[in-house]
């Protein structure tokens, strides 16, 4: 996107008024998206964004600012911008050299979305829209969608880096809505992947649109779900987005540095179950928060946050590490060129165990298997948090039985942790975009069939 020279320039200008690191983010994004309703594609859009963010920081102030321009001159105002918006004093001369670091990619793109035609995508609506209503007379409303991306982004800093990634991704959703005579119920179903179009070769849009047809017409046969505390079992990769809320965000620099996070102070203690493994794998090929480098230029890696129960590490970016004199972990991310990095998650999640998730069914006499989550709200600094349970089922007698209506898990992140008492050896993730600070990014999060011992769920029953 920008030659190398021209990038070395203006990063010494940055730095000219006294600044003690300089950076240039830049962006090139391609978008396109596509909308079914009630049989027919109502929408579709398409853009491009381009354009670059400029940081400054001397001491303990940050100056930044970004622009649409990628020209030397627009580059040069930008940094002269976020130059004095870090107050640098102190006027100098710093020359930078970079040097391109090799990237290395967790896999290879097969077909680039942007190659693909409007009709051939829209195409996979329609396939999923006669495959949602074939599955039943109850089905009476389908909504899909199809959105794709190509994100090209260039890192260069007055260390001397300078590295480029380029990320796709695709993603499928479908949406039903039964009707039956205890009322409406819908349901949901959005796999999605840093991956090319090659992407329907895993997920073929009637897969999805059976799925969501299928779950929706099942909840028709809904009971009210049971109130109080009893063990919850989650399918795999159904609670992903609750680890993700109750304890990922806790696990990340930024909010332990002001005191917002439960998990502060306890690297090497027990927080969790010995079942217990947190990773966070940016590197964990096609998944939907992956990426080759950060937007902070760094290697993305694989981090053990938690190991067997024990506290071992915190997520970083690159300039808290500097800070604590550590390397970072390859977290800083940044929703557009138009933001500052923060610490963020890529894909966590707690890895396979040893057991058959038969097995952890027919071992629990009673209480709820959880198919999947909804949303939700979590206090960081408590871990407290309550998730929406779009879709479950009764255990009785150690056998999965009735379907049950909506309902809430109510509990605490780090006490979920402790009361772990099997995990499956089976595996699912599930993608969804994560927000924090005003910016959104793209994630993933996932688990086995796991069992917490005690939970309280809000249910209707009485």
């Amino acid at each position: 996107m920008i030659d190398a020279s021209v990038l070395e320039r203006v990063l010494a200008a940055a730095l000219r008024t006294g600044g003690d690191f300089a950076e240039v983010f830049a962006e090139d994004r391609l978008v396109s998206s596509a909308q079914l309703d009630d049989g027919k594609v109502e929408e579709f859009t398409s853009g491009r964004e381009r354009g670059a963010g400029i940081r400054v920081i001397r001491g303990a102030s940050t100056g930044f600012a970004h622009t649409a321009d990628l020209s030397e001159v627009g580059l040069r105002e930008a940094a002269a911008a976020a130059a004095a918006a870090a107050e640098g004093g102190g006027a100098g001369t710093k020359t930078v050299g970079l040097t391109r670091r090799t990237v290395v990619r967790t896999h290879d793109i097969a077909t680039f979305p942007e190659t693909i035609g409007k009709r051939d995508k829209a195409e996979m609506l329609l396939r999923a829209d006669v495959a949602a209503r074939a599955e039943g007379s109850a089905i009476e409303q389908v909504s899909a969608g199809y959105a794709d991306s190509r994100r090209k982004i260039l890192v260069a800093n007055s260390d001397g880096l300078l590295a480029e990634d380029d990320q796709v991704r695709v993603r499928f959703s479908v949406s039903c809505v039964a009707v039956g005579d205890s009322g409406r119920q819908s349901a949901f179903e959005g796999p999605g992947g840093t991956i090319g179009f090659e992407f329907f070769d895993r997920y073929p849009p009637e897969e999805t649109a059976r799925l969501a047809a299928r779950r929706a017409i099942t909840l028709l046969d809904a009971r009210p779900a049971p109130s109080g505390e009893l063990p919850i079992v989650l399918e795999r990769g159904a609670g992903g987005v609750m680890f993700h809320e109750a304890c990922g965000h806790g696990l990340e620099a930024d909010l332990v540095g002001r005191d917002a996070s439960v998990f502060k102070g306890r690297l090497g203690q027990q927080v969790a179950s010995p079942l217990v493994t947190i990773i966070d794998d940016g590197t964990f090929a096609e998944e939907w928060g992956t990426y080759a480098i950060d937007d902070e230029g760094q290697t993305a890696q694989r981090n053990v946050l938690i190991e067997n129960g024990i506290l071992t590490d915190y997520m970083w970016d690159l300039v808290r590490a500097r800070r604590e004199g550590r390397p970072s972990s390859g977290n800083g991310r940044r929703q557009t060129y138009q933001y500052l990095p923060m610490v963020r998650m890529t894909n966590t999640y707690l890895p396979r165990g040893e057991t058959d998730p038969a097995d952890i069914i027919s071992d629990t006499p009673y209480g709820v298997y959880c198919v999947q989550l909804g949303g939700g709200s979590v206090d960081t600094a408590s871990g407290d948090f309550v998730f929406g349970v779009t879709e479950a089922y009764l255990i009785e007698d150690g056998k999965i039985t009735a379907p049950l209506r909506q309902a809430q898990l109510i509990g605490n992140g780090p006490e979920v942790l402790t009361l772990i008492d099997a995990v499956g050896n089976d595996f699912a993730t599930w993608p969804g975009t994560c927000g924090k600070d005003g910016q959104g990014v793209p994630v993933s999060s996932g688990q086995p069939t796991l069992r917490i011992a005690r939970m309280t769920m809000g249910g209707t029953a009485s």
